[in-house]
């Protein structure tokens, strides 16, 4: 068994023809790009590509594929190197029962699966082009298109308080809107952690995954895991999130809760803090606010505590997040030291103070040891790192 550093959930902004994908995605999240990006300067080992639907992207896939630069593991995914990449699809969800659009990641094993999916899914929607575009059907029906293919499941940042599962404050259980025994994961989001989600009885059943949910390459593994498996395939992820024959979950890094654009309650108009029982703004006496992901899990939780084993969840800042760590600073580092990883998970302290400030490469130390004050992000802002 190998260890594997693992982010199921980044976006394409363009295609190679410069087709827009994410509206909302930088122009440079080609396939091309992020491919060498994730692999060569963040140090990833899968990545789950959840715009790949799109009829540009699957034909360049192809097209590499074709040329010799991928190649597709038997037991699923496709290989760039030593890099796996999972084709999968983020789409919406807004049925008479769901009461409220909610964000659902679907993978699949081969291109050509992948591609049965898109056909299909192109008489369900409007725009096969565009990522994260409302389905027209329900979503258990949805989950028995995905398992029919031999697909995984997963339920989107949860939390969140826009286009998410509990989010919006009408869904009190997910089996209001999906079949549980279809679900194969649950992503927790930027603003919430192992911790805070347990707090759910009826998540306790299924492994927490940490994606960075990436509009532009820096945003790539701002949050990931480590996965024991075999190999990287889909099959061995597959049999990770069950925690069968070995394979597992080994660690979710992830932004301190923080650090999350909806962590807490804030105003709309101004985004002064504020409690979920105050009627107006104390600031501005605004009426209007942005829930909270704590506040909104304090509304769901449960009486029964969870007491099976969860993998560690270590919070963990982006280097993007480091005072006085910018991209020059950021390139010299890489030019020492290889990848994002290695810089988070393995150079001592003392080799960074020798070649950035050791102002800055303390900052550094204090982010891996959990030594940070943050203040705390709202209402679509992020949290900030307090001290420096």
């Amino acid at each position: 068994m190998r260890e594997y550093f693992v982010d199921l959930h980044i976006h394409i902004g363009r295609t190679k023809s410069g087709r827009a994908v994410k509206i909302t995605g930088a122009k440079s999240l080609t396939f091309s790009n992020i491919i060498s990006h994730a692999r060569d300067h963040k140090g990833l080992n899968m990545i789950g590509i959840i715009d790949s639907h799109s009829p540009e992207v699957l034909g360049e896939m192809e097209e590499l594929l074709i040329a010799g630069e991928l190649e597709e593991h038997p037991d699923g995914g496709l290989m760039y190197g030593g890099m796996s990449i999972i084709p999968g699809s983020e789409l919406e969800i807004n049925d008479e029962d769901t009461l409220g659009p909610i964000h659902v990641l679907c993978y699949f094993p081969f291109l050509k699966t992948m591609r049965a999916f898109s056909e299909w899914l192109s008489q369900h929607l409007k725009n096969i082009h565009l990522s994260s575009q409302r389905v027209y059907i329900s979503g258990r029906e949805l989950q028995e298109k995905v398992k029919s293919l031999g697909g995984i499941f997963i339920p989107a940042h949860v939390f969140t308080p826009f286009k998410s599962l509990y989010g919006k404050g009408v869904n009190k259980s997910l089996t209001e809107v999906l079949d549980p025994e279809m679900i194969d994961g649950i992503e927790l989001g930027l603003s919430a952690d192992t911790m805070m989600a347990d707090q759910l009885s009826e998540l306790h059943r299924y492994s927490f995954v940490t994606n960075s949910d990436a509009h532009s390459l820096a945003k790539i593994a701002r949050e990931y895991q480590k996965i024991e498996m075999d190999q990287p395939s889909f099959r061995e992820l597959k049999l990770a999130l069950k925690h069968e024959e070995g394979r597992s979950i080994k660690a979710n890094y992830g932004l301190d809760p923080q650090l999350g654009k909806y962590h807490r309650t804030v105003c709309a108009q101004c985004f002064t803090h504020s409690h979920s029982n105050e009627d107006h703004c104390s600031q501005c006496g605004s009426l209007k606010k942005v829930r909270g992901v704590a506040d909104r899990i304090a509304e769901l939780k449960s009486e029964e505590v969870f007491k099976g084993y969860r993998p560690p969840y270590i919070h963990q800042v982006p280097l993007e997040f480091i005072p006085g760590l910018g991209p020059k600073m950021l390139e010299k580092l890489l030019d020492h030291f290889g990848t994002e990883m290695a810089i988070l998970h393995s150079v001592p302290f003392d080799s960074l103070k020798e070649v950035i400030p050791e102002k800055t490469a303390a900052i550094i130390e204090k982010a891996r040891t959990g030594q940070l004050a943050f203040q705390a992000g709202g209402g679509g802002k992020y949290g900030k790192i307090a001290d420096r």
